[in-house]
């Protein structure tokens, strides 16, 4: 797996795990929504600076997007369509 594609990996399950939206994310990030799409999907070169604000946005360190997945792990799965619940 080549090193986009180990980042695109993991800022999609970190960010699933935290239930943000692509845009909730972005707008944390200071970044745009299309341009987190191509990240996760491999198909973008990031700078180290986007990292960082991708990683600070998340609350994890740089380093929780280069971590290799184990072979065989399954794709991070996306997050249900739709709005979320209001709580309330």
């Amino acid at each position: 797996m080549d090193a986009r594609a180990i980042v695109g990996w993991n800022l999609r399950r970190l960010r699933v795990a935290q239930g943000l939206s692509q845009e909730r994310l972005a707008l944390a990030a200071g970044i745009d929504r299309a341009y987190v799409g191509r990240v996760e999907r491999g198909s973008e070169n990031v700078t180290i600076t986007t990292l960082e604000a991708i990683a600070r946005a998340l609350s994890a360190p740089v380093a929780a997007l280069l971590v290799e997945p184990e072979p065989g792990a399954e794709q991070p799965r996306p997050l249900r369509a739709g709005r979320r619940a209001k709580a309330g």
